[in-house]
């Protein structure tokens, strides 16, 4: 257990020294402030609007009950951002195969399954703190709108419930890119797949033809976990979603490690 620990440290220091892993989560954080900022004027001027009935518009003619509407907008602002954690995935898995790094690594954790544990805990952490500030500015910017109305509606069990699916979603579809990346040895590689998963959601092709396949690729599960079905066109429950959340890393890391048990160092 203590060489496990000592490895997933280790891999852990080399996440978070890596320059293109800050880079690439300096850009989405960068881009969740500023969509951020551009909502929240809006959201301050429908807040100021509530009706005595309790109802809101955040959106033109699509008046809501205002606690549920707030809490669904809060989570689904941190949803838009869940599309970029995949990529971040993908960045730390591939910086291992663009010089001898591996090599190096093998050197220092020869048992290449302890390894594979090791990398796979590690980009869960780096991973969970990303999503988990994203969540953060999210709230943080809903508060500027809500503080002179309700901010308890921020630490209520609904909303608590919602920003933590963000986080396994945005945690279990970053570890699906990162073992696609180990499993093709390519950065580049890792990211193509993951855009096209989320096209096939985004498409809404399968969507249209077969509900029951579209809700088992990872985006499809997203919103089956996230988004509520009173508001939107959903191919599944939340149940069915996570299980397929937690089977889509599941399987491409077993994958990864029995393919790093057989390849070469190179």
């Amino acid at each position: 257990m203590s060489a496990v620990f000592a490895a997933t440290r280790a891999e852990l220091t080399k996440i978070v020294t890596l320059r293109t892993v800050w880079i690439v989560t300096g850009v989405i954080l960068a881009l969740h402030l500023l969509v951020s900022y551009a909502n929240v004027g809006i959201n301050i001027e429908a807040v100021r609007a509530i009706t005595p009935d309790g109802m809101i518009e955040l959106f033109a003619d699509d008046p809501q009950p205002a606690n549920r509407a707030i809490v669904d907008f809060l989570v689904a602002s941190s949803f838009q951002m869940g599309l970029f954690l995949p990529g971040l995935g993908a960045v730390i898995a591939g910086q291992e195969f663009r010089t001898p790094q591996l090599g190096q690594t093998l050197l220092a954790v020869p048992r290449r399954g302890r390894l594979i544990v090791a990398k796979t805990v590690a980009a869960t952490v780096y991973l969970l703190f990303v999503a988990v500030v994203v969540a953060g500015v999210s709230t943080a910017f809903m508060y500027a709108a809500v503080r002179d109305w309700n901010p308890g509606l921020l630490v209520s069990p609904g909303a608590w419930i919602g920003q933590g699916k963000f986080v396994a979603f945005a945690v279990l579809t970053g570890l699906i890119s990162f073992a696609i990346t180990v499993i093709a040895r390519s950065t580049l590689t890792g990211v193509a797949v993951t855009v096209g998963l989320i096209a096939v959601t985004m498409t809404q092709l399968l969507a249209v033809f077969s509900p029951a396949l579209d809700a088992l690729f990872p985006l499809s599960a997203g919103r089956n976990l996230l988004l509520n079905p009173v508001e939107n066109t959903l191919s599944a429950g939340p149940g069915h979603a996570m299980v397929v959340l937690v089977a889509w890393p599941s399987v491409t890391t077993v994958v990864a490690a029995f393919l790093l048990a057989r390849r070469d160092a190179r």
